[in-house]
């Protein structure tokens, strides 16, 4: 390639001062002396030639391919409903057709998910393609996408490249689909308390109405018609501490785009005013204060403790008026305010009268009506004064059979104790023995019910578990427990035992003997199954859109199976193992792939007309994909037709030498400049002569 270039041997500013003034020169020579002036602009002209220094450049050019990015949408809108494979297609399609033009190189840029909420970023994406790339290398950009992109840049000015931009959008113009979003969810409830959640069902050629089904923890609650497009409320109860996960579900469409966002969950956490703990300690004895410091320890427990100081066998002639002592309020505690409380527990407490047997009924009642008792044994509990021999008989787990060991014992944790959140791990126990102190009393007893999850002297039971309907009941079968509290050979967990034992009889959900939990971490699900019995087989995962998985378990610890799985879909995942169910949320709670899944025309074409570009649907109502022809185009405005998108081929060339010939230096340069002088002298000087 050859042209002409300037390398002026003084600056440009002077150069064009010089040329003012031999162009005043000129001017005045001509209109002095007529034609002969026109040497000397000729003299002159040579001369700032000179100057300027012009030289021919020729340079040894090989040019460039030219590149065509190819940005593929891979976000999740564009799993739904046949959206990939023709994707897939399209993909193909255009490779093909672009291999088949000389010159052309492939730059393929797929896009997943932005991180986090972000949604689809294809410009992003296409910066970072293209980051190498010069942009006159460019020759187009071909967009295979549903439309959907969240990152569009205001102008084609601002996306710094030349060249035209084509959508290819899938998807087809008669898509249908129906979703619910959340409008006020709750994140925390008061347990026992109402909590009002506000819904929408939102859908594109409906039906106008649609049926909610309202789950909590798996458990349906509700099923109601709403109309969509307009808001209602869900009345929902906080049932228990803790996570309380509420599934509100919406019938699908027929042949809809997805079902993944027909469904909400929204998970309030149950939090309770104040734990009610109401305790009656027999007689005054060394580990009454262990229970007591214990429970007013935690800020959150409302404790009510009475210690029966005065029993009624005791009489000594004290006139009533002179006593100094509260009475027990019997009636209040254990007739009027008994469901205020979430716990009650007897330590060392014998029948002595004090309470009446309806009481112990009212007891029972409570109990599997979803209340909590606790009964701390001592040498009481085997006597003639045992709750065991009182209405409360029915719902315990023992029942004394007249023995009290009185030897040292270190607790140990039972095979089924091993397998349960309350005596699982505790510290200590994964030594052999234990390392801990020693009790010195176990009160013996048969078990009747529930699960013996620790053993005292001689194997004999030391604490039983049960279920009594809705309720529970533990029974520690010792008094000595305070033995680890004061340090005794070192003393023990009795903090973990017995903090544990008090949030399992509340129903904590972290302690529940048959449970299923899932943890998130980015994309990461990990899956808990804790089981009180043997292998509980694969766990069921649903993703979003409807698929199952059966996921296999390990055994990590006795009773605690494990598995993990990386979710490849946003949304929401349902996890089944038997009757539990538990949910996990990858992503935003309502992600913004999720929230409109219609594919669109509109969005990218104010940028695409903008480069001189296109966007056009790839497929009708039905149909295959139809990849419009690509050809080149090297001249013109126009890139795009009814059947065809052009790419501009671009003309950038890396230049592999340059020769440079001077035209103003040199011999020949100075003797066109003598002699266009000498010529203009000569002629002025024959004028004169003449």
């Amino acid at each position: 390639m050859l042209s002409l270039a300037f390398n002026p041997l003084v600056p440009w500013p002077a150069l064009i001062g010089l040329g003012i003034l031999a162009l005043a020169v000129v001017v005045v020579a001509a209109l002095s002396r007529g034609g002969v002036a026109a040497l000397r602009a000729l003299a002159l002209g040579l001369l700032l030639v000179a100057l300027a220094d012009p030289s021919l450049v020729q340079e040894e050019r090989d040019p460039v391919r030219s590149v065509v990015a190819v940005v593929v949408d891979r976000s999740t809108s564009q799993t739904l409903g046949d959206r990939q494979a023709m994707t897939d297609t399209v993909k193909a399609e255009v490779e093909r057709r672009l291999g088949a033009l000389p010159d052309t190189e492939i730059r393929l840029v797929e896009q997943e998910d932005g991180e986090g909420d972000d949604g689809t970023r294809l410009f992003g994406a296409l910066a970072r393609g293209l980051a190498d790339v010069a942009p006159d290398r460019v020759a187009a950009i071909l967009m295979i996408t549903d439309g959907v992109v969240h990152d569009i840049p205001a102008s084609a000015a601002e996306l710094g490249i030349r060249a035209p931009l084509h959508a290819l959008v899938t998807g087809r113009p008669n898509e249908r689909d129906r979703r619910i979003a959340l409008i006020e969810a709750p994140r925390f409830g008061i347990v026992g308390k109402d909590q009002v959640i506000r819904a929408e069902v939102s859908e594109r050629n409906g039906t106008g109405t649609a049926t909610i089904t309202v789950r909590r923890d798996g458990v349906l609650v509700l099923q109601q018609p709403v109309r969509t497009g307009a808001p209602f409320n869900l009345t929902v109860r906080v049932e228990h501490g803790g996570p309380n996960v509420v599934e509100i579900e919406t019938d699908a469409l027929p042949g809809e785009l997805t079902a993944a966002n027909n469904r909400a969950v929204v998970t309030i956490e149950g939090i309770r005013e104040k734990l009610r703990v109401l305790l009656v300690s027999g007689e005054p004895h060394p580990g009454e204060r262990t229970w007591r410091n214990l429970l007013k320890s935690d800020a959150n427990v409302d404790l009510v403790h009475f210690t029966i100081l005065r029993p009624p066998e005791k009489q000594d002639g004290t006139p009533i008026n002179e006593l100094s002592l509260i009475a027990f309020p019997t009636r209040e505690l254990f007739q009027q305010k008994i469901k205020d409380f979430d716990l009650i527990v007897f330590d060392r407490y014998a029948n002595q009268s004090v309470l009446p047997s309806t009481y112990f009924d009212n007891i029972a009642r409570y109990v599997r009506e979803g209340g909590a008792l606790l009964i701390a044994a001592g040498p009481e509990f085997a006597g003639p004064g045992s709750l065991a021999r009182t209405r409360l008989a029915s719902i315990l787990p023992g029942s004394p059979d007249g023995r009290i060991l009185e030897q040292p014992f270190r607790p140990q944790i039972t095979p089924p104790g091993l397998r349960h959140p309350v005596a699982r791990d505790l510290p200590g126990s994964e030594q052999t023995p234990p390392a801990w102190g020693e009790w010195l009393r176990t009160i013996g007893a048969e078990t009747r019910s529930g699960t013996a999850v620790m053993a005292g002297a001689g194997s004999a039971p030391l604490l039983l578990l049960a279920r009594e309907d809705k309720g529970r009941v533990a029974l520690l079968l010792s008094d000595h427990a305070w033995l680890w509290a004061r340090g005794y050979q070192e003393g023990g967990p009795y903090i973990d035992l017995l903090r544990r034992l008090a949030h399992w009889l509340m129903k904590e959900p972290a302690l529940e003997e048959e449970a299923l939990r899932a943890q998130v971490a980015n994309r990461q699900i990990r899956l808990e199954r804790q089981t009180m019995g043997a292998d509980p087989g694969p766990i069921t995962a649903v993703s979003p859109s409807g698929r199952e998985t059966p996921l296999a378990v390990t055994e990590t610890r006795p009773g605690l199976y494990t598995a993990e799985m990386r979710a490849t879909e946003l949304g929401l995942h349902r996890f089944r193992s038997g009757d539990l169910v538990a949910f996990a949320s990858v992503g935003p709670a309502n992600p913004r792939e999720l929230a409109d899944v219609f594919s669109d025309t509109e969005r990218l074409r104010p940028i695409a007309e903008g480069t001189g570009g296109s966007v056009r649907r790839v497929a009708e109502e039905a149909g295959e994909p139809v990849v419009p022809r690509i050809q080149a185009v090297r001249s013109g405005t126009r890139l795009a037709g009814a059947d065809w998108i052009g790419i501009r081929p671009s003309e950038a060339a890396t230049i592999r030498g340059v020769r440079v010939f001077p035209l103003g230096l040199g011999f020949l340069g100075l003797a066109v400049l003598v002699g266009a002088v000498l010529l203009a002298w000569m002629v002025e000087g024959r004028r004169r002569a003449a």
